[in-house]
């Protein structure tokens, strides 16, 4: 199965999060972690950006049926 890498500001538009609400979120274990592309250059795994945005909308759906 092939992997796909997205970069911050991919990561940004397709979340909706700023910089700091990422980092802070991954600080927290409310996030994917980053994974080292370089010594200074990070990406995440596009697949568990799209598991993390499911979980918040089933969240969200479950949230607002109560």
């Amino acid at each position: 199965m092939s992997q796909t890498i997205s970069r911050l500001p991919a990561v940004k538009s397709k979340t909706g999060l700023s910089r700091s609400t990422i980092y802070l979120k991954v600080s927290n274990g409310e996030f994917p972690p980053p994974i080292s592309l370089g010594a200074r250059a990070v990406g995440w795994i596009e697949s568990e950006i799209d598991a993390w945005l499911d979980a918040q909308i089933e969240k969200s759906r479950k949230g607002a049926q109560s």
